[in-house]
């Protein structure tokens, strides 16, 4: 038995099969009896940019995107077609998508833009990369924008010496980490603190490597900073620590968090956990999350998913990674070692991974996919290298909405029959799968009349056979067909295949 347009295996591991058995029975929008509420898999229509996406950001009612690329064309538009010049930055209307006029060339340096943050209350745009001018005007690696007329900050121009990859800030401060050892003709080891209005400040830490995320949490007095580090001030840390957001000093150490060739690429958090996701090379690295307790520091879990992880969110309850996971058979929900898959949906109390499945190719550049995530008035947009969503051409951006679930069982069964039994015909198929829903109904038809409708949880990595058996007349000849629904989109139905029902002796 075949499913038409399915290119996922079969796989009956003995750890999948342990796996399926742990898990808790799915609700129709694919979350556990828990009910965390994730977001549809079917991405909404978003413009695309000819390169690279490396971060993105919100700000009242506006998503800036910011990267590598020369141009911004519109959903559907092939490469080369309607393209409207964009140097390496741009905003959308965060909730329709419309393309805003508020644009800048970021040019110079390596000319791209590596990160953007909005201050707490939206009104300030920080911008930070590798460029030398923002239009016509010289400038060092970070910059701000007002957002309310996209208009370059005088006050805000310091002198960064190489690469900003990561910005946070607060009501009074913003940090950069990254690849600079000097802000403002003064020693600033890949990280640096400046006040709202640019003056350096007298914060430092002696990081020995560049730095790819930081994290202010000012109600506890630190920053969270995770990087390529190996030394921060004077002491062994394992690319990730917590400095004291005065003086740059240590205050908690992370050693055992991460094993020598991991780094951290991404920090996230909500109101009572921070989350880190990881990047490794070579074998026996880290590459998944690790959430920990904002107050103190401590572990809460760990997953162990292979495939690094490039940005984190947190919405509604759940964790929302991109990465390019290709083994999480260790983690509760998580699936055996094939392909990669660019998103996943993770529960904040236990690691689990949710039913949510959309996904990119690996695309340009490093061929890592999506790179940078924001939620922008219960959108979740998303940029990167990739080229595709869905297996549907979209490139650099694409945006998912709240529920309900709106993507379609992914093939439509094939039937196969036989008759044993006088007057019964049992029919078999092998289950198919949907990107955010865990359980589909199957209708069976006889004639043209639906005689049977069953339920089965199934995902891509574990397609169960299915089988119903049909009282007819003995020795009666009938056409089924099967349809898939996942209660708001059903298939068509599959060709009819013929049967006979044995006779009477």
């Amino acid at each position: 038995m075949r499913l038409r347009k399915c290119t996922t295996r079969l796989v009956t591991t003995a750890s999948t099969v342990a796996l399926l058995a742990a898990a808790p029975p799915a609700t129709a929008h694919g979350s556990s009896a828990r009910n965390e509420k994730i977001l549809t898999a079917a991405p909404l229509a978003t413009w695309q940019t000819d390169g690279i996406v490396w971060s993105v950001a919100y700000a009242r009612g506006v998503v800036y995107v910011g990267g590598t690329f020369d141009s911004v064309r519109p959903p559907g538009a092939k490469p080369g077609q309607k393209e409207v010049a964009r140097k390496n930055f741009a905003a959308f209307d965060a909730v329709t998508g419309k393309l805003l006029p508020c644009a800048h060339t970021f040019t110079g340096g390596e000319g791209t833009v590596r990160a953007l943050k909005a201050s707490p209350d939206g009104k300030v745009l920080y911008v930070g990369g590798s460029f030398g001018k923002v239009d016509k005007t010289g400038v060092a690696s970070a910059v701000a924008l007002n957002t309310a007329r996209c208009s370059l900050r005088e006050d805000f121009r310091p002198a960064v010496g190489a690469t900003v990859r990561a910005i946070d800030t607060t009501k009074s401060t913003v940090y950069l980490g990254g690849d600079f050892e000097a802000v403002d003709g003064k020693t600033r080891n890949h990280i640096a603190a400046l006040s709202t209005k640019g003056s350096l400040l007298p914060f430092a830490a002696d990081i020995d490597e560049p730095v790819r995320a930081v994290l202010a949490t000012p109600t506890y007095g630190k920053v969270l900073v995770g990087g390529d580090f190996h030394k921060v001030n004077g002491a062994p840390e394992g690319a990730l620590v917590a400095l004291n957001s005065s003086t740059g000093s240590t205050v908690t150490s992370f050693r055992r968090w991460l094993p020598p060739r991991s780094s951290v690429k991404t920090l996230a958090r909500d109101k009572t956990n921070f989350y880190v996701g990881a990047e490794g090379r070579g074998t026996g690295v880290f590459d998944g999350r690790i959430a920990g307790r904002l107050s103190d520091g401590k572990m809460v879990w760990k997953d162990y998913c292979q495939g690094a992880t490039q940005a984190l969110l947190v919405h509604h309850g759940v964790l929302y990674s991109a990465s390019h996971a290709h083994n999480c058979v260790r983690t509760p929900g998580g699936f055996p070692d094939g392909r990669r898959r660019h998103f996943l949906a993770q529960s904040v109390k236990d690691r689990r991974i949710l039913h949510w499945f959309p996904d990119t190719n690996d695309g340009l550049g490093e061929s890592i996919g999506p790179r940078a995530l924001v939620m922008a008035k219960g959108i979740l947009w998303a940029g990167g290298e990739f080229t595709t969503v869905n297996g549907k051409a979209q490139q650099g951006l694409t945006r998912f909405s709240a529920g309900p679930a709106n993507t379609a069982p992914e093939a439509i069964p094939e039937l196969s029959a036989k008759s044993s039994r006088a007057g019964k015909v049992s029919l078999a198929w092998q289950t198919t799968w949907d990107r955010d829903d865990a359980q589909l109904t199957y209708l069976i038809y006889r004639d043209g009349a639906r005689v049977a409708s069953l339920k089965k949880r199934s995902v891509d990595w574990h397609l169960p056979e299915m089988t119903y058996t049909d009282s007819v007349a003995p020795g009666s000849r009938h056409r089924y067909t099967i349809a898939v629904t996942d209660g708001r989109h059903t298939t068509h139905r599959s060709k009819p295949l013929a049967a006979t029902a044995v006779a009477r002796k």
